[in-house]
């Protein structure tokens, strides 16, 4: 009798840590991404390089829940960007650069706090090429508009919602602020999904307060410098001085068949010029006053030849309007790629880009072609193709 009692004790106890351990997991993920790049005109110069993370980033991240019981649940991620060409990590050295977070959630969504995305990347930025198939080379004027998530939101409080009848939405708020100053780094955003049979939409916005330091410059392990431009590209590196960074977005695709018809639009402003405590002015430009206001189409097309190949093509037009009494600046960007999967987890890619400029840009000086995660041309064309293979693990 005692031996099927300690049975029987053992035996529950056995069933109980597996329970438990059912309740909970962590799990590891990533994606490498490598491949041979060709730049008509990088600096000057046509430029073949080994080149990483631009059908998408390389990272690599844990992932984990836990039930609580009661249909609450805690999550956590924390995800690491690298670079597979010399091993270095990604945003500027930072350990988990890409996001880092921890939340609760239950049937109705979840909330999470720290380094996060925000709303227009979670609802726009899967409806652009570069989310799709073209990768970050394909992000409209060095991703002006936040779509590809080159910038991530830090301090970040974050509810996001479960589908209801396939609608979703999030809402971010960053916490900034100074002593005498709580508006001071404060970031902002809302949006909201629908996914219905063949119809997809989105729609988001975006605020960010003294955006050079707070938002494009908060991929240091340092801290970011107001006297310097913590923006790349020239189209609009010169607008570093604003006090306020806005994004007002919208889009859609509808599936029709192996088709895919897609369209995104985004309105973005650089409001109050001239702060150097945000950033600095160019040196080329007398006076930054006012505002800055660049409008953003892009129209994509994907078809699926079989289930392991896709192409794809996109057109995109970025107008900028005048600044400092001088015409903005225009670019023309036509996107092209074949995607052939080799198993779930492994494909190779062909892409090209070509993209002509014209106008004054940020900076006081007539535009050149800047396509992104490449050195600007210095005339006002250029065209970058690439070669590379993604696996996911």
């Amino acid at each position: 009798m005692k031996k099927s009692i300690s049975s029987i004790v053992l035996f529950s106890a056995i069933i109980s840590a597996e329970a438990a351990h059912a309740q909970s997991s962590v799990s590891l993920y990533g994606i490498i991404d490598e491949g041979l790049s060709y730049t008509s005109n990088s600096g000057g110069h046509s430029l073949y390089s080994l080149q990483s993370s631009v059908m998408q980033s390389s990272r690599w991240g844990l992932r984990g829940t836990e039930d609580l019981g009661g249909g609450v649940k805690t999550i956590f991620v924390l995800e690491s960007g690298y670079d597979p060409s010399t091993g270095k990590l990604g945003q500027g050295g930072l350990l988990f650069g890409r996001q880092a977070y921890v939340g609760l959630g239950n049937q109705v969504g979840t909330v999470t706090l720290g380094r996060q995305y925000d709303s227009v990347v979670d609802f726009l930025g899967p409806l652009a090429a570069s989310n799709q198939w073209a990768g970050a080379i394909a992000d409209h004027a060095g991703d002006i508009d936040n779509f590809n998530n080159t910038y991530r939101t830090n301090n970040s409080v974050k509810f996001s919602s479960v589908p209801f009848a396939g609608l979703r939405f999030s809402a971010l708020y960053s916490f900034g602020g100074i002593a005498g100053d709580a508006s001071r780094n404060q970031v902002f955003s809302g949006g909201a999904g629908y996914t219905g049979g063949p119809l997809t939409l989105g729609i988001g916005y975006l605020n960010v307060r003294n955006p050079n330091v707070s938002f494009f410059g908060n991929s240091t392990s340092g801290t970011a410098s107001p006297t310097t431009a913590n923006i790349s590209s020239p189209i609009y590196k010169g607008f570093a001085s604003a006090h306020t960074y806005q994004v007002i977005g919208a889009g859609g695709a509808y599936t029709f068949g192996k088709a895919t018809l897609g369209a995104t639009y985004s309105w973005v402003a650089f409001s109050s010029l001239g702060d150097t405590s945000s950033g600095p002015i160019p040196g080329s430009v007398a006076a930054y006053t006012g505002s800055a206001h660049v409008n953003n189409v892009e129209v994509n097309f994907k078809y699926m030849l079989a289930p392991t190949w896709l192409i794809g093509v996109a057109y995109n037009y970025t107008n900028v309007s005048a600044v400092a009494g001088k015409d903005g600046a225009k670019y023309n960007q036509i996107d092209a790629g074949i995607d052939y999967f080799l198993s779930k987890r492994t494909d190779v890619y062909m892409i090209g880009v070509y993209q002509k400029a014209s106008g004054i840009n940020s900076l006081g000086a007539p535009a050149v072609a800047a396509i992104n995660l490449a050195t600007a041309s210095t005339s006002n064309r250029q065209l970058l193709g690439r070669v590379g293979v993604r696996h996911k693990f």
